[in-house]
């Protein structure tokens, strides 16, 4: 055998190799990783759609949310059912927590007050905020809700003594 055939013989293994590891990879991140999840939290009593390759749940939530722009609205207050369709729906289909996908990632939703207020309080920062982008803190500032630790308590606290009683009977009366 030559030098070049050899060449040629490890190239070709090296791109097929580089071609499964990133198969395998996608692989685990489009159906092993979010079928675990699924099958983790469905074992804690956490239910929800299934998850479908790639899409998720987002097919089914525009569908559903196509579905009820077109119908005309009622007259009244009461337009959860039209806004987000697909949590009206699946509240009552799998209780007050379960799971959505966004693509391949898994969305848990809460709506149990308690639950709720525990993770409002995030005493243990176990519910980190999201990194903002720049455009969001132009528009928004660096403020309350961009800001976190010691100058979000700060932001909180001032923000929190325009609300006690004393401060809206003072608003109100002007």
């Amino acid at each position: 055998m030559g030098a070049v055939e050899i060449l040629v013989i490890s190239l070709t293994s090296s791109l097929c190799l580089y071609f499964l590891v990133t198969l395998i990879r996608g692989l685990h991140k489009l159906w092993w990783t979010p079928i675990h999840i699924k099958n983790q939290l469905s074992s804690q009593g956490i239910k929800g759609p299934s998850y479908r390759f790639f899409h998720g749940s987002t097919k089914k939530i525009i569908n559903m949310k196509k579905e009820a722009m077109s119908r005309p609205m009622n007259l009244s207050h009461d337009i959860f059912s039209t806004v987000l369709p697909h949590v009206h729906s699946w509240l009552d289909k799998y209780g007050n927590n379960y799971l959505q996908w966004i693509g391949p990632k898994a969305q848990l939703v809460v709506t149990e007050p308690e639950l709720i207020k525990e993770i409002m309080n995030n005493r243990d920062n176990a519910y980190p905020k999201p990194e903002t982008a720049p455009y969001t803190k132009k528009l928004l500032g660096d403020g309350l809700a961009t800001s976190e630790g010691e100058k979000w308590a700060k932001m909180r606290k001032l923000a929190n003594s325009a609300f006690h009683a004393e401060s809206l009977k003072v608003i109100s009366y002007s």
